[in-house]
């Protein structure tokens, strides 16, 4: 089934210089992070200029098409930074896409023979905002990335070359110590399939949303209970309330320990959405670490009753529920994602603890009937090239048991970032 053809040269030709780099979705983040990221340092000077550049090849073979899909495409994203005093900063950030080709189904290419590959070539401004940050607060005003939690809500898609930001108005609170509120109201969300997407509602989406997340964390322990207010201007039947809770529990210190992550939310129809349902969301992954290999078990409950499901169309999607993105939309049946997982270090010494390894297996079913969906498999391995030049290659095999088609996805990835 399998004969991707890699554009070969133009990946060695890259090794040899600073050009591209890295970013497979993470593992964990952190569960509150500031609305402003800290700027770079500088003593000189208040303006910075930041970049970061990744060229990548992907191939998808679908069983639905009669042709693959190869997309090597190179994206280069640039800013400049400003601070000022009283902890005042501001971003204004470019990004451009550039493909060798048009072997594959960007969105906006009009390939239609060929499986999808968001990846669409163009020229778009990525961030724009005016940021201030106290000693315990701060906000964001304008074009921005969000990330809430683990994405599983609200992320930035940052797998995808063109990332998802939002037009919106952000703040974080330090309550106290080991609390902290943030608040956020989104009224526009620029998607990754880009600008020129055909599907005008692909390109971008009129918000009038809410997100709110109160975290407490004392040591190894952390709650956080949100509430996610999404109103959709342009789709009625998506928007929803999504209210949940979710528990995380990480003693891993020296390469052993274990973990816990729980979560709960239950999400309805919201503001003017004709339908009316109400869908159970849940997640049990009990984690554990021996000799610097962390292994996890996770079930992960996405409710449907066959004629809708509970969505996640905000969140960094690829990071879930399979690298095949086969279930970017929960079918209406529902999903139950169960899986097994591990990753590590290659090794101990100085150069193979630089080389990151994932393994991932995942059985999916219908929330209701007695569907199977099928079963994945998602490899890859994470290596340094030279400096802060990076390489990743990564990939996800989807069996169907009666569910779309079985796909085999490949990438081969390199990144740089400065500073």
């Amino acid at each position: 089934m399998l004969h991707p053809v890699w554009p070969s040269a133009v990946i060695v030709a890259a090794l040899a210089v600073p050009a591209c780099a890295v970013a497979a979705e993470p593992v964990s983040l952190p569960a509150s992070p500031p609305v402003a990221s800290p700027a770079p340092s500088s003593a000189s000077s208040p303006f910075g200029f930041e970049w970061n550049a990744r060229l990548r090849n992907e191939f998808v073979d679908d069983d639905a098409f009669a042709s693959t899909s190869n997309a090597t495409t190179l994206r280069v994203r640039a800013g400049l930074r400003m601070r000022w005093a009283h902890g005042f900063s501001a971003l204004l950030e470019g990004e451009g896409i550039a493909s060798a080709g048009d072997r594959y189904n960007s969105g906006a290419n009009g390939v239609t023979t060929r499986p999808a590959i968001t990846d669409p070539e163009g020229a778009e401004l990525n961030q724009a905002y005016l940021a201030w940050k106290g000693g315990h607060a701060g906000a964001t005003l304008g074009r921005q990335r969000l990330l809430f939690d683990n994405q599983r809500w609200i992320g930035n898609s940052g797998w995808r070359q063109n990332e998802q930001t939002f037009d919106a108005v952000a703040f974080d609170v330090g309550l106290q110590p080991g609390l902290t509120a943030r608040y956020a109201w989104l009224d526009r969300v620029h998607r990754v399939s880009g600008d020129q997407a055909r599907d005008v509602l692909a390109r971008e989406r009129n918000l009038d949303s809410h997100a709110f997340n109160l975290a407490w964390k004392r040591g190894v322990q952390q709650l956080v209970g949100y509430a996610y207010l999404h109103d959709d201007r342009d789709v009625a039947t998506a928007s929803t309330a999504t209210w949940g809770l979710r528990a995380v529990t990480d003693t891993v210190h020296d390469g052993r320990g274990w973990g816990l992550a729980l979560e709960w939310a239950q999400q309805g129809d919201y503001a003017d959405n004709p339908l009316s349902f109400t869908h159970q969301y849940w997640l049990v992954e009990p984690a554990f670490t021996r000799n610097g290999i962390a292994w996890r078990a996770g079930w992960e409950h996405l409710g449907g009753n066959g004629r809708h499901a509970l969505q996640t169309p905000l969140a960094t999607l690829h990071a879930f529920n399979g690298w095949a993105d086969k279930f970017l939309v929960t079918p209406p049946a529902g999903l139950e994602d169960r899986y097994l997982a591990a990753g590590g270090a290659l090794g101990h010494g100085a150069t193979l603890a630089k080389f990151k390894w994932a393994l991932a297996w995942h059985d999916y079913r219908a929330d209701s009937g007695s569907q199977d969906y099928g079963q994945e498999w998602n490899a890859s391995l994470g290596f340094p090239v030279h400096g802060k030049l990076s390489g990743l290659a990564k990939l996800a095999d989807y069996r169907s048991d009666g569910f779309a088609r079985d796909t085999t996805k490949l990438w081969l990835q390199l990144e740089w970032a400065q500073p």
